[in-house]
C-alpha cells in the first residue's frame, strides 16, 4: 500500500509536467511524420513504416528515461525523500514506486506512434498489439537508465544524460534511420552490444508476426532492463543509507 500510494503521488507529478509530457510523446510523432513525407518522395525505400514505426516506438521510450530521471533527482534535492526515508519503505519499495506509473506513459506512447503510423498507411492488424508487449521490456530499460542516473546525478545532470547523449546514442545505434550494416563491421559490432538495437529488431519481428525472431532479440533487452534495476535498487540502497547516518 505505501508503494501504490507513493505511485499514485509520482503519477501526479508526471501528469503535471504537460511540456515534457507534450514533447516526449510528440517530438517522435513529428520524426515519423517527417521521415514518412521524405519517403514519399524518393523513389527507394529508405523509410518503409513497417521498419520506421517499431524504431521510432523504441526512440520514443529513451525520452522516458528522462523523466524518470528527473524525478527521482529532484526528489532527493528535497526534503520530501529525507522524510520519506525515515518510513519503513526499502529502497526496491521506492523504484517500483517510481516505475510502476511510468509504464503506462510508455505504453501511451507507443500506442500513440503506432495509432499515427496507421493514420499515414500502416495496416492494422493484432501484430500491432504483439509489438506493444514486445516492446515493454525496452521501456523497463529506459526506466531503469533513468532512475539510476538520477540516483547518481543531480536533475541538471540528469537533463544531459538522458535528454542529449542517451536519445541521441538510442537513435544512431539501434538501426531506426539505417540499416547498421551500411556504417561498416566495427560500428555494428559496438551497436549489437548494446541493447537498443535489438529492442528495434524485436519490435520489427513482432510487427512482421515472427515471434520465434523476436524471443533471442529480448533475451538481450530484458539482461539489460533486470540488470540495471538491480543496479538502481543496490545503488538507491546505498544512498539511503549514507543520507541517513
Amino acid at each position: 500500500m505505501r508503494t501504490l500510494a507513493f505511485a499514485d503521488r509520482n503519477s501526479k507529478e508526471i501528469l503535471r509536467d504537460v511540456l515534457n509530457l507534450a514533447f516526449g510523446l510528440g517530438f517522435p510523432v513529428v520524426l515519423l511524420l517527417l521521415l514518412t513525407a521524405i519517403q514519399a518522395n524518393v523513389p527507394v525505400d529508405l523509410f518503409r513504416l513497417d521498419q520506421l514505426t517499431p524504431g521510432m516506438a523504441m526512440f520514443g521510450l529513451s525520452f522516458i528515461s528522462l523523466f524518470s530521471g528527473t524525478l527521482i533527482a529532484k526528489d532527493r534535492s528535497s526534503s520530501l525523500m529525507m522524510r520519506l526515508f525515515t518510513s519503513p519503505m526499502k529502497a526496491r519499495d521506492f523504484i517500483l514506486g517510481y516505475t510502476l506509473p511510468l509504464l503506462p506513459m510508455a505504453i501511451a506512447q507507443v500506442g500513440v506512434c503506432f495509432g499515427v503510423a496507421c493514420l499515414l498507411g500502416l495496416t492494422p492488424s493484432w501484430s500491432i498489439l504483439t509489438t506493444l508487449l514486445v516492446l515493454i521490456p525496452a521501456a523497463l530499460l529506459f526506466i531503469a537508465i533513468g532512475l539510476l542516473c538520477g540516483t547518481i546525478f543531480n536533475d541538471k545532470q540528469v537533463g544531459s544524460i538522458c535528454g542529449a547523449l542517451l536519445t541521441n546514442l538510442s537513435a544512431w545505434l539501434s538501426g531506426t534511420w539505417f540499416d547498421l550494416n551500411l556504417v561498416g563491421d566495427t560500428f555494428k559490432k559496438v551497436a549489437n552490444l548494446l541493447p537498443f538495437s535489438h529492442a528495434v529488431n524485436a519490435g520489427r519481428a513482432a510487427l512482421a508476426g515472427n515471434l520465434p525472431a523476436a524471443y533471442p532479440e529480448l533475451v538481450w533487452v530484458s539482461a539489460y532492463a533486470i540488470a540495471l534495476l538491480a543496479i538502481a535498487i543496490l545503488v538507491f540502497t546505498h544512498k539511503m543509507d549514507s543520507d541517513r547516518v
